[in-house]
């Protein structure tokens, strides 16, 4: 029986989101396959966390693409791509914590593509006099990408319904970016 990646992948986000100490075993019975089988394709959790870590930087792109974030108002551009970021949410929600993908030399060159077309995005928005200038590009990069994390654990620990997951995550965002006319 072939063994579904993408499959092993997102139980293992799901779960490690919920649970950031599970074991690889633990991983192994939530995808429905022996810790051996889960061995063979991660030889073990620094692996599996890298595997999640290349997935997750996909997923996002992906979503970055499908959000044409060059088209229209930055404003409207910003909640394409929350809507398009929330399949992945999640996956986001772990990675954004896991420290040790952080340390180091060996940072993935997937998260400078990803933090530089979102700080553009902002960028844009602030010279069109749409976002607040106050507030870096990489300060709301890191915004969105915290506000992501937070409205997936919302929705996962059952505290926050999975359609509200658009509506907090944006107006939080823009409510704190928009630019105020002065009095």
């Amino acid at each position: 029986m072939a063994v579904d990646r993408d499959h092993v992948l997102r139980t293992a986000a799901a779960l490690l989101t919920r649970k950031a100490t599970a074991t690889m075993d633990e991983v192994a019975k939530a995808a429905g396959i022996s810790r051996a089988t889960l061995h063979r394709h991660f030889a073990g959790r620094d692996a599996l966390i890298r595997a999640l870590e290349a997935h997750g930087i996909a997923e996002c792109e992906t979503a970055l693409d499908a959000a044409r974030l060059d088209e229209g108002t930055a404003q409207d551009a910003v909640r394409r791509l929350v809507r398009e970021l929330e399949p992945a949410a999640a996956l986001i929600a772990f990675l954004y914590t896991e420290n040790q993908l952080f340390e180091g030399e060996g940072l993935n060159e997937g998260w400078a593509r990803l933090d530089e077309r979102l700080a553009a995005l902002f960028r844009r928005g602030q010279l069109a006099g749409e976002f607040r200038i106050d507030l870096t590009p990489v300060w709301l990069t890191e915004a969105l990408y915290g506000l992501l994390a937070s409205a997936a654990w919302l929705v996962q620990c059952g505290k926050g319904a999975p359609k509200d997951f658009h509506h907090m995550t944006v107006e939080l965002l823009l409510g704190g970016a928009l630019r105020r006319e002065e009095s």
